[in-house]
């Protein structure tokens, strides 16, 4: 587990670097991996999912889980 959330901090701060270029948003509630990033949010799991990742963040009351596509693109919705 302690690989897996490595692995997952270089690809959040490589999507927080890429988020200027593109990102993917979904809904009204959508949001990306680096937005959430710049707004405080932390890592607090992460679970490969075929090629993807699923990556659960979280800040105080507030979660989201997000689809982590590749650098450019991130797919978050929020899960409470």
């Amino acid at each position: 587990m302690p690989n897996v959330a490595l692995a997952t901090l270089i690809l959040l701060a490589t999507a927080a670097a890429a988020n200027a270029q593109q990102d993917v948003q979904i809904g009204a509630s959508g949001t990306t991996m680096g937005a959430l990033a710049s707004q405080g949010y932390e890592i607090k799991a992460a679970a490969p999912n075929g090629s993807r990742y699923v990556v659960f963040m979280q800040k105080d009351t507030s979660a989201y889980a997000c689809e982590f596509v590749n650098t450019t693109q991130t797919q978050c919705r929020q899960i409470n």
